[in-house]
């Protein structure tokens, strides 16, 4: 008998409607019996993670994952740990599975519904990590009892992470930054992470050259030299404009530095775990912060937004 509660939660979340494609709805319908999971207000029954993945490994709760793309790259470079990962919205969710036939991801199952409702089904301790990118930031002042990292939530989530389990959270929205850091550090079973200052870490279009060397600065050919001593001008100079007959050689033209491609290798994340977003269909790359770069995190970027990542392990 499935246990369930009357009081309807307050939700995190804007419904959204959206097309599906002949893609999605084709994966939703062959893929949803073997790596979906419903979720319904109010239910506790206890999902047991070992019979939904087939196994016994790490598992990281993905909560709002959009289109699904930064999921299946993460997931695909991590192929150690299982990913949980839920969202509400159908295209999206149909987009995950199709990655994940694509791709053939073995450790990644996808739920749909309220997220916080599925936490309460999952048994204490029983995740590695637990991931929050871009909530909704719900910005009136009237909707903030609509933010998913509230007190309440964020004791929630503690206790379903094992001892050591990370909790990290990414916002392009200076006052929920503000609101979330204020949050997480006020739980007494948390304490926060410092990432590597992503500054430290040069951007792959500043490289240049195979070993990303700056291209050296052009030294000005020297002064013309005269009297018995003056020596002629050395081959690797550019010859003198008035220097003319058989042995004159025009100056090579100036070869630009070569490119170096983008740099996809990945920057070491705080759980030792390295990726591309590549293997998604994405250009981007695993970050200081170890995740990849997300559309939201762009569009934030491209309207002068700062990026807030708050990564906390509990004790």
């Amino acid at each position: 008998m499935t246990e369930t509660d009357t009081a309807r939660p307050i939700r995190t979340f804007h419904p959204r409607r959206g097309r599906m494609s002949a893609r999605h709805a084709g994966a939703l319908d062959r893929l949803w019996p073997t790596h979906g999971v419903t979720v319904t207000d109010g239910d506790r029954t206890p999902l047991d993670l070992a019979a939904l993945f087939g196994r016994e490994a790490p598992r990281v709760l993905e909560i709002g994952f959009g289109m699904g793309d930064v999921t299946a790259a993460m997931a695909a470079a991590d192929p150690g740990r299982d990913y949980l990962a839920v969202e509400v919205h159908t295209p999206g969710i149909g987009n995950l599975l199709a990655l994940v036939e694509e791709q053939n991801l073995d450790n990644v199952r996808v739920a749909h519904g309220d997220a916080m409702e599925l936490v309460h089904r999952l048994a204490p301790g029983s995740l590695d990590a637990v991931h929050v990118f871009f909530p909704d930031p719900w910005p009136k002042a009237r909707h903030h009892k609509r933010r998913l990292i509230r007190p309440a939530h964020v004791a929630l989530l503690r206790d379903r992470l094992r001892s050591g389990g990370v909790l990290h959270c990414a916002t392009d929205w200076p006052d929920y930054a503000e609101s979330m850091a204020e949050t997480l550090a006020a739980d007494p079973g948390l304490h926060r992470v410092h990432p590597k200052p992503a500054s430290t870490q040069p951007a792959p279009a500043a490289r240049t050259g195979p070993a990303a060397q700056p291209t050296p600065a052009a030294q000005p050919a020297p002064a013309a030299q005269t009297g018995p001593a003056a020596q002629p001008t050395p081959a690797a100079q550019p010859a003198p404009a008035a220097q003319t007959g058989p042995a004159a050689q025009p100056a090579p033209a100036a070869q630009p530095a070569p490119t170096a491609p983008p740099d996809t290798t990945g920057q070491a994340d705080t759980t030792g775990q390295t990726a591309t977003a590549a293997r998604a269909g994405r250009a981007g790359r695993m970050g200081a912060v170890g995740r990849p770069e997300t559309k939201f995190e762009r569009r934030g970027r491209d309207a002068g937004r700062p990026i807030t990542d708050l990564i906390f392990r509990r004790a």
